[in-house]
């Protein structure tokens, strides 16, 4: 029920906060100008800095991103998981969502409650829910004023069972832009890749 109340609120243009398994996120629709510049907004964000999506597999993400094939193999060894992959951003990937770069991240959270969200819609934006600046929560009480109210539903559940942030990685550049969870395991990939 709380699911498809925060799926009507994400159609409808609003916010939802949503559990990961690194922190609690911010989503919005990420193909909708407008609803990409609500979460900015609501956690005062510089708008030079991009923000990722969020999909539940990597067909998805194929859909609305051009993925090379090191890419994809790299998605289907470390996703779901705790990693953000930049890769080329598709042509409905607004510009507001990539401060006009023309790549974007994208995250496969392995959590069951995002899952199901991201079952029902997706992409989403996926950013952590705090305010920019503010240390990233990990338990819905944890959740900044400003951004409990500006979100039109809170998921709760269990999150962060990574002791992180996720990793952004950009795979067909060799380069860890924040090293977070499964670094390690990322640069060997990376490595062994070349």
């Amino acid at each position: 029920m709380e699911i498809e109340r925060a799926v009507r609120a994400i159609r409808e243009g609003e916010l939802v906060v949503y559990p990961t398994e690194t922190v609690y996120g911010l989503g919005a629709d990420a193909l909708d100008p407008a609803a990409v510049e609500r979460v900015f907004e609501a956690k005062g964000r510089d708008r030079s800095k991009p923000l990722s999506m969020a999909v539940p597999d990597v067909e998805i993400a194929d859909e609305y991103t051009e993925l090379t094939e090191r890419e994809r193999a790299f998605m289907r060894e470390f996703l779901p998981g705790p990693v953000t992959v930049v890769v080329e951003a598709g042509p409905e990937t607004p510009e507001e969502l990539t401060a006009g770069r023309s790549r974007v991240g994208i995250r496969i959270p392995d959590h069951e409650l995002a899952l199901a969200l991201l079952g029902e819609v997706s992409p989403i934006t996926a950013t952590s829910a705090n305010v920019s600046g503010n240390p990233s929560v990990r338990r819905a009480a944890e959740l900044d004023p400003a951004i409990r109210e500006a979100a039109a539903r809170v998921l709760e559940g269990d999150s962060g069972t990574e002791e992180t942030e996720s990793t952004v990685v950009d795979v067909e550049r060799g380069e860890i832009h924040r090293r977070g969870a499964l670094a390690g395991r990322i640069e060997d990939w990376l490595q062994a890749e070349q």
